[in-house]
């Protein structure tokens, strides 16, 4: 694994062995990016259900200017701080053990507004798409024209809305979709 494109081009990223992760494909990184665009430029991101961290350290590379992690598994954390250790992001980055609405709960409590919010439960994990989105749907963590990006089965179609976010796009690639979501406009 490794990081597609920007400052950190090229270097590799530790991932943990066997099935304990699925991370996003590189293919899917870089098209989420091609879609994403000049918006990350010195956005807050936030990685949730952050796996090995390399969406959330892509949007590094790519000029975010901070990027915000939760993942409940401790290995994985470990994993990410020892990535974000090795490209001297650090200092850019947050790392949270815990779980993902535990987590955003937090960072609302913080005043903490993010303009871009992917999240990547375990497609197994049926219930956690719901719980997150519900959650963000009613928070004031997603900051005025941000996005929250969803990664699923291509297969599992999601509400058009939760909340105040709608859905704006989706794209499918092989087995994965991603589900763009936005702040509704207000009637």
């Amino acid at each position: 694994m490794r990081v597609i494109a920007g400052k950190y081009r090229s270097r590799k990223l530790h991932s943990l062995k066997g099935q304990a992760l699925r991370p996003t494909s590189d293919r899917l990184r870089e098209t989420l990016f091609n879609i994403l665009g000049p918006t990350i430029e010195g956005a807050t991101f936030l990685d949730l259900y952050a796996g090995t961290g390399a969406v959330g350290i892509e949007a590094l590379s790519r000029g975010a200017q901070k990027a915000i992690f939760i993942e409940q598994h401790g290995p994985a954390a470990a994993l990410i701080r020892r990535n974000l250790e090795s490209l001297g992001l650090a200092e850019a980055a947050e790392v949270y053990v815990m779980d993902v609405v535990r987590g955003i709960e937090r960072l609302e409590a913080r005043h903490v507004h993010a303009q871009l919010i992917f999240l990547d439960p375990p497609y197994a994990a049926a219930q956690e798409y719901p719980r997150a989105l519900e959650f963000l749907g009613n928070s004031l963590l997603v900051a005025p024209g941000g996005r929250v990006i969803v990664e699923h089965l291509k297969r599992r179609s999601l509400p058009e809305q939760f909340g105040a976010l709608e859905i704006s796009r989706v794209v499918g690639q092989g087995d994965a979709g991603l589900s763009f979501y936005r702040l509704a406009l207000a009637a």
